[in-house]
């Protein structure tokens, strides 16, 4: 395989113990460096001021939605954000989040990650390459607490994810799925009573409700 040539920025970088991958980084220049700098601060200023306590009746449907779209999210009507949700800071335009989708309290959305195809014995893993991919939540679903939804990934339509999921596949449309990694558990189907206490194989599906979903487990 072809060696890559590399900047002077990238090899000063290195000399300073960063561990950047060839692919992505390798001819950066020190203009970009310096851009890149002052976007992550904009950035991190941005995200912090989703959870300031003095907008807090407005932050989960006003001031957070707006911040997303700001950041370049795609964010529909009546959505719902909870406290301390991250997303992609740089690759925040990956990310569509349709009408009437709520996400509680400390979910990440993340649109990149290591692509390990090629990861072998003796190399670096804070070398290789990263890919990425689309983050698609479709109307009226909802993502419950503590939740890390992974690169490539659509939440269909109503569909429901539970407390502290690590969402890496699809999940299909009036679905709800639990668990690390996420699998769906329960479909709902038309005309059923929804949301209702289920016994799935000795675990119980409850849904604790205050104005909105903010916690979803198995006991």
């Amino acid at each position: 395989m072809e060696k890559k040539e590399t900047s002077l920025t990238y090899k000063f970088l290195c000399l300073l113990g960063f561990k950047y991958p060839v692919e992505d980084y390798g001819d950066v220049s020190l203009w970009k460096v310096v851009k890149q700098f002052f976007t992550n601060w904009y950035h991190r200023l941005l995200i912090n001021a989703m959870n300031w306590a003095v907008f807090e009746p407005f932050n989960p449907r006003k001031l957070r939605p707006a911040i997303l779209r700001i950041l370049g999210a795609k964010v529909g009507k009546d959505v719902f954000i909870g406290d301390y949700v991250r997303v992609d800071l740089n690759h925040s335009d990956l990310i569509t989040i349709e009408d009437g989708v709520h996400i509680a309290g400390d979910v990440r959305l993340l649109c990149h990650k290591k692509d390990l195809s090629k990861y072998c014995p003796d190399q670096v893993y804070g070398m290789q390459p990263y890919k990425y991919g689309e983050i698609h939540l479709c109307k009226n679903c909802a993502i419950g607490t503590g939740c890390l939804v992974m690169p490539g990934v659509t939440v269909g339509e109503g569909a429901i994810v539970g407390a502290g999921a690590m969402v890496t596949k699809d999940i299909p449309a009036w679905s709800l799925a639990l668990g690390s990694p996420a699998k769906v558990v329960k479909t709902f189907s038309e005309g059923a009573e929804c949301l209702k206490i289920s016994d799935l194989g000795g675990g119980k599906i409850r849904l604790y409700n205050s104005l909105s979903i903010n916690y979803l487990g198995v006991a």
